[in-house]
């Protein structure tokens, strides 16, 4: 078994962490561990964003976030417990996370506002 790689908090770059967060699965993902108290296994997310995710996708999420140090891992059996590293990225990098998730939000309320526009539209011509 593959040893886990987590960089240290020196080798934490902002760089690496918008990479990871680039990606609007991985951001689900993260702002998903961000805020909660407890680890959670790569399989509580094999539905996110309305979406089913396959394990081998998932997998590679997980381990994007974790080498860019934003995730630590730990085998639990045959699963994976996932918790944030938020404090320690807060301490190097003040509210970067923040700003970054903050950003999710407002693209994923304006997408979903512009889809049920769209939804709406179609059903006005349709009708």
């Amino acid at each position: 078994m593959r040893p886990l790689i987590h960089p240290s908090i020196e080798d934490i770059t902002v760089e690496g962490i918008l990479h990871a967060l680039s990606d609007p699965v991985r951001a689900a993902i993260y702002a998903e561990l961000a805020g909660s108290d407890y680890g959670h296994t790569c399989s509580n997310f094999l539905q996110i964003s309305d979406r089913a995710i396959p394990k081998s996708t998932l997998s590679q999420h997980f381990r994007v976030l974790r080498e860019a140090g934003l995730i630590r891992s730990e085998r639990q059996g045959v699963e994976m417990n996932n918790t944030s590293r938020c404090a320690e990225i807060e301490q190097r990098f003040p509210s970067l996370i923040a700003a970054v998730m903050n950003a999710h939000r407002v693209q994923f309320a304006d997408r979903a506002r512009a889809a049920k526009r769209k939804q709406s539209a179609r059903k006005t011509t349709a009708g």
